[in-house]
């Protein structure tokens, strides 16, 4: 036995170290570290005992992630910005529809206004040239009632047949005229007989002015329409040197109110009034104030 075997050793019992893990992290581009964790117990001049855990690495497919999802949310600004455009848009497009709205209803409304002023000016002016014309049949109508209009009325005997003028139902006085003159008397004279209508112009009733503008139209000659125009339509002439075809009237020259066709040997045919119609008659009869050539 030896010497030493029973006597104790006076070295301090080994004790364990502490295992100091060592944490390898996998960073996203492959990088590793180590970390040290130590005990909570034992000394710290302890031997550590070291292990290496490998942690898992950040991959391209979590980067990935985080783009797609800065993606969306730049997509959902981008709807949000688009969807303020469209609501602005919106707001101006309705303004300017309200008050391109409100423009043309101003102008409808003066258009409006406009057309009843000129309907107004137009019915004014008619009511005047009716009363003109009402007017005009009225001298006529007390020029002929002091008048014995009819071939019994002459001074002289009944058996003679003379008179001051012939009256629709005699016989038409054949004219010297010729040309386009001829034309004009041959027209009035197939109107003898036909009645007269205020404002009428044929074919079977007329007024004095309408008949004389008709006359002179079925021969390409266009006259003004009321008795006024007419007598200044074409050259005064002398009533003592008349041609078959011109123009009589009565009254002041543009100012007549009645006018007549000359038609040769004193004799003129003319509308004289509702009561007596259109008419072939004597100068003598009822002398006009003058007379224009327009041939």
């Amino acid at each position: 036995m030896s010497h030493t075997a029973h006597i104790p050793s006076h070295r301090k019992p080994r004790r364990s170290a502490p295992k100091v893990t060592v944490l390898r992290a996998g960073v996203a581009g492959g990088v590793l570290s180590t970390i040290a964790v130590a005990g909570a117990a034992g000394p710290a001049n302890a031997e550590p005992v070291t292990q290496t855990i490998e942690m898992p690495t950040l991959t391209s497919g979590l980067a990935s992630d985080f783009a797609k999802s800065a993606d969306a949310t730049q997509r959902v600004a981008n709807n949000l910005d688009l969807r303020a455009q469209e609501s602005a848009a919106i707001t101006k497009a309705t303004k300017a529809a309200k008050t391109a709205h409100a423009e043309a209803e101003r102008k409808a409304e003066a258009e409006k206004k406009k057309k009843a002023a000129a309907e107004a000016r137009a019915k004014a002016a008619a009511e005047a040239e009716r009363a003109s014309r009402d007017a005009q049949r009225t001298t006529l109508a007390a020029a002929d009632s002091g008048s014995n209009y009819s071939s019994g009325s002459s001074s002289g005997s009944s058996s003679s047949g003379s008179s001051t003028g012939t009256t629709a139902a005699s016989a038409p006085t054949t004219s010297t005229a010729t040309g386009s003159a001829a034309a004009v008397v041959a027209f009035v004279q197939s109107h003898v007989g036909d009645a007269y209508i205020m404002g009428s112009t044929g074919p079977n009733a007329w007024d004095c002015s309408g008949l004389v503008q008709a006359a002179y139209n079925q021969i390409g000659v266009n006259l003004p329409r009321v008795s006024q125009s007419q007598s200044t339509a074409g050259t005064q002439v002398s009533l003592s040197n008349l041609q078959p075809g011109d123009i009589l009237y009565w009254g002041g020259a543009g100012s007549a109110y009645h006018t007549a066709i000359y038609i040769g040997d004193g004799q003129f045919v003319g509308a004289q009034n509702p009561s007596k119609g259109v008419v072939q008659a004597s100068l003598d009869y009822d002398p006009p104030s003058g007379a224009v050539r327009v041939l």
